[in-house]
């Protein structure tokens, strides 16, 4: 079935098509357009479902008014959460968001910029792979990066949290409840936010002195499934029972560990204390609810958007560059329960 163009719009409303198109975008006050007439043709727009092509519309006012998002793993809690904020604040200005996860592979990084250089986006927000940098510099069009960004590129605006700190956070706070051994989770990626999580874990042993070295350090492949890291944990666990408590770097690291110390028969926080970086719905609603450094995910998207805005408009007086900061949420995980002697 064909679309209905703007000359069917114009041939109903009895005006020319150039008149249809400037009333159609938001021009008509400054074209001297009657109101009435402005009306009537959108009236007649709605009537006929009128939607107008983005690409052909890019082409003549030189905007798409549509933003490119490129995230790890759109099913992923954390980034799903962010989508969504972004989704609903660029509604607010009149944007529409295109979608695309890379599962943190490059090649599939660079297809998704391609399809969306093609779409003629109006701007980009992106979680960038590895060896990104030049194809994110090439694009020309505004970009802010998220969750993480390129050390070696002064001049990109990024919206991040304070991971470093908030591994110290965990720490701390672990300590503070009177674990002694703790080990951390973590994957092999040389991404900037997971190496900052790494940092900040080994800092906040060296303040407590408390063990360090490769015992308390399991590193595992980003690419493998669930299944397996559920078994390569589960393995970790039962080679390390001095371990009195653990750090896992990502929730989905926290939600395989779950699963893996109650394999191994442990009651989390009274056996294995444990801390997660980022929250998630499981860990709340969990029995006991699981203890999280959580990041400010409204936050997040309201301060990606407002930035991306700003490029937009020309507003901007420069690259933005955002830490914030992670809040620490207590739940019974990381409750060392004394055992007392019966009476």
């Amino acid at each position: 079935m064909k679309g209905i163009s703007i000359k069917d719009i114009a041939q109903q409303a009895g005006v020319s098509p150039t008149t249809v198109s400037f009333v159609l975008n938001g021009k008509g006050k400054e074209k001297r357009i009657s109101e009435q007439v402005s009306k009537r043709i959108l009236k007649i727009a709605g009537k006929l479902k009128y939607k107008p092509n983005q690409l052909a519309r890019g082409l003549r006012t030189g905007k798409t008014k549509t933003i490119g998002l490129i995230v790890e793993d759109i099913a992923n809690n954390f980034f799903a959460n962010v989508a969504k904020v972004v989704e609903d604040e660029a509604d607010k200005y009149g944007y529409k968001v295109l979608f695309g996860s890379t599962e943190d592979n490059e090649e599939k990084a660079r297809g998704l910029l391609e399809v969306l250089r093609y779409r003629q986006v109006d701007g980009y927000i992106i979680t960038p792979t590895l060896n990104l940098d030049k194809d994110i510099a090439s694009l020309q069009k505004p970009v802010v990066l998220m969750d993480r960004y390129f050390p070696n590129v002064k001049d990109s605006s990024y919206v991040v949290v304070d991971n470093y700190q908030g591994a110290v956070t965990a720490v701390d706070h672990l300590v503070a409840q009177g674990y002694k051994h703790i080990g951390i989770i973590t994957t092999t990626s040389h991404q900037i936010q997971m190496q900052q999580r790494l940092e900040g874990f080994s800092a906040g042993l060296k303040k407590h002195g408390l063990p360090s070295g490769k015992n308390v350090i399991k590193r595992l492949p980003f690419d493998l499934d669930r299944p397996g890291f559920t078994q390569e944990i589960t393995k970790y666990l039962q080679n390390n029972r001095e371990l009195d408590a653990v750090f896992f770097a990502t929730n989905y690291l926290g939600i395989c560990g779950i699963e893996s110390i109650r394999s191994i028969g442990l009651q989390i926080g009274s056996e294995l204390g444990m801390v997660s970086f980022d929250d998630h719905d499981i860990f709340r609603l969990l029995s006991p609810a699981v203890t999280c450094v959580a990041q400010p995910v409204e936050e997040i998207g309201r301060t990606l958007i407002r930035i991306l805005m700003e490029e937009l408009d020309e507003t901007s007086e420069g690259p933005k560059q955002v830490v914030l900061p992670l809040e620490l949420r207590e739940r019974e995980s990381s409750v060392l329960v004394k055992k007392l002697p019966k009476a």
